[in-house]
């Protein structure tokens, strides 16, 4: 509350009635309590890194209204979610360094079986690019070998490769949030309202956004040009070394 404000409160509010035998509270207090419980009750800050959020931007970018949930049987709001969805899906298949793990561990179950994760965009075998001996692909709902033509293993044992997983839209860094929803809304402007200029300016901001996606990668990356792999220690050249000898 401002502090003209509550200067006011105080000034208006009555004191309390002495006339009778028990003195009633003043009448600021009550409602300064009233406002703090309203205060601590009903936040008004709001989320927006959801999937609820991200449908009302696509819809106002769009020209309509937003929405208060997620509801699936009005048309427009599915085929909304629907395209933030595969807009989801598509940016995350390309591979960032947020969603893909190198050498990951695969046990090879008591069948044989490597049962591949729903949520399971890519897999290759860990330095594949030098070690052709395995492939990996999924075929089948399991782990496949293409030069050993098989889905079977020994129990027990461990496979490494490179996996890129399928993340929840909330679990995703911020500016792939936004990407994806501009992503989603430019696709929205083509299929929904089949409005060609307004799909011209949205792809520009999703441009914008991707740039920012790429600056993010390329931070969180650590690439160098030596391309050492993850794991290893790698130290460049530092001038004040010079000075220490």
């Amino acid at each position: 509350m401002p502090v003209s404000s509550l200067t006011l409160l105080l000034v208006l509010s009555p004191g309390p009635d002495l006339s009778g035998e028990s003195a009633r509270a003043p009448f600021f207090l009550i409602l300064l309590c009233v406002y703090r419980h309203k205060h601590i009750m009903f936040p008004t800050t709001s989320d927006l890194d959801t999937e609820l959020s991200a449908v009302n931007s696509i819809l106002g970018s769009i020209g309509q209204s937003p929405v208060t949930e997620l509801d699936f049987e009005n048309p427009e709001v599915s085929f909304v979610y629907q395209l933030l969805s595969e807009s989801n899906r598509d940016t995350q298949n390309e591979g960032w360094v947020y969603n893909t793990e190198r050498n990951y561990p695969l046990v090879v179950n008591s069948d044989g079986h490597i049962p591949v994760p729903n949520n399971m965009l890519r897999v290759d075998a860990s330095g594949n690019q030098v070690d052709r001996t395995t492939d990996f692909i999924k075929r089948g709902g399991n782990m496949y070998d293409k030069i050993a033509h098989t889905d079977t293993f020994t129990p027990g044992d461990t496979l490494y490769a490179d996996i890129v997983w399928l993340f929840d839209f909330e679990d995703l860094p911020s500016v792939f949030k936004r990407y994806i929803t501009l992503r989603a809304s430019v696709r929205a402007a083509v299929q929904l309202v089949a409005n060609r200029e307004l799909a011209t300016l949205l792809s520009s901001q999703e441009a914008y956004s991707r740039a920012a996606c790429l600056e993010y990668e390329c931070n969180q990356g650590d690439y160098n040009f030596m391309g050492n792999p993850d794991g290893t220690v790698y130290r460049g050249y530092v001038p004040y070394f010079n000075l220490i000898r």
